[in-house]
């Protein structure tokens, strides 16, 4: 196997795992770490795609989904959850 097809492997493989441990919904740890594994997936297609021939969409479109993921692993691990504010 050489490095872009372990790098398309991975990538997909990450980020099926990752999408099965968002829709478990257990809980905003476990979604966190799940962000963690999309951004790791997200690397590696963005390498494969740009790396690989007649792939670099993949490339591009997983620049923008890497951002939305650093996002996800912001709102679910590094900031605290808000408090809700009584009625």
């Amino acid at each position: 196997m050489t490095l872009i097809e372990a790098l398309e492997w991975y990538g997909a493989a990450a980020g099926a795992l990752a999408a099965l441990i968002v829709s478990l919904d257990l809980g905003r740890r476990a979604t966190g770490f799940a962000f963690v594994i999309f951004v790791t997936s997200s690397i590696a297609l963005i390498a494969w795609g740009l790396l690989g021939q007649e792939s670099e969409g993949i490339g591009y479109q997983n620049m923008i989904l890497f951002a939305i993921n650093c996002v996800g692993v912001y709102r679910y691990l590094i900031r605290k959850k808000p408090v809700l504010a009584a009625d």
